[in-house]
């Protein structure tokens, strides 16, 4: 198969992918927060079930509620975009400047849903009258839970490429980890029910997939090329020597 026809054939299995993703992500979202808004009582008796005695250990163990708080911090909506904002920095620098409105896009529609799901639901926080944490705002969806499943998806998905099958089995194990464990702390702390941290992962791969699609409709074949492009640049530079002397011209011009 021609290398024109293939890259072809490898975008249009990756748009497919992530309009999937994205069809997937929205069907499950707002069917759970149609439950969340009408107040569904398996799904309300199952958050407490959860919330209250996770408060109560939290509450008469301070190094593990320290230690959740810690963790809390660490995988703050500010530092995720905080790192994707230092991704787009560096792909803007590389060259890799649709790449690069992509991940900043990420950031900012994965921020306005969250405010747009939290308006909508307007879903009160657990309360208790001697809380470990305090969180502002409304619930539903947990912006920690969002933005950190966000952001460990989308830099996963800038490694991937370079990666062995090794590194991208331990890649994808830290961000998992990653993601859960931040989730685990909302939960933990008592500043939000379960639902809203299964809504804020639902809401991030709504958001990876729609804004994949998106920039893919609209530049197409771009991102695959960045990609590509940043590969080529962040290779040692004798691995770039040799490769360009061992590549024809016309197949370097395409990439």
């Amino acid at each position: 198969m021609p290398q024109s026809d293939a890259s072809h054939e490898l975008q249009r299995r990756n748009l497919l992918r992530c309009a999937a993703l994205a069809l997937g992500s929205a069907v499950f979202f707002f069917a759970l927060l149609i439950l969340v808004k009408t107040g569904w009582s398996p799904l309300r008796r199952l958050d407490h079930a959860w919330v209250e005695p996770l408060h109560g250990y939290a509450r008469r163990h301070a190094a593990w509620t320290a230690s959740l708080q810690t963790m809390a911090d660490l995988g703050s909506p500010l530092t995720m975009r905080i790192l994707l904002g230092l991704a787009a920095l560096w792909l803007w620098s590389l060259g890799a400047r649709v790449l690069a409105c992509w991940a900043v896009a990420m950031a900012v529609v994965g921020w306005a849903v969250g405010q747009l799901g939290k308006e909508a639901v307007a879903r009160p926080r657990p309360h208790f009258p001697d809380p470990v944490a305090v969180g502002g705002g409304y619930a539903f969806p947990s912006g920690h839970a969002l933005a950190s499943a966000l952001t460990c998806a989308v830099l996963v998905l800038l490694v991937w490429s370079r990666a062995t099958p090794a590194g991208r089995v331990v890649a994808s194990t830290l961000a998992g980890l990653t993601v859960l464990a931040v989730g685990w702390t909302r939960v933990a702390l008592g500043v939000h029910w379960p639902s809203d941290v299964l809504g804020g992962w639902l809401a991030a791969g709504l958001v990876l997939g729609g804004v994949t699609v998106t920039v893919e409709l609209w530049r197409p074949g771009a991102l695959l090329r960045d990609a590509r492009r940043v590969d080529w640049r962040t290779r040692p530079r004798v691995q770039r020597v040799l490769v360009s002397e061992e590549t024809p011209d016309h197949d370097r011009d395409q990439s």
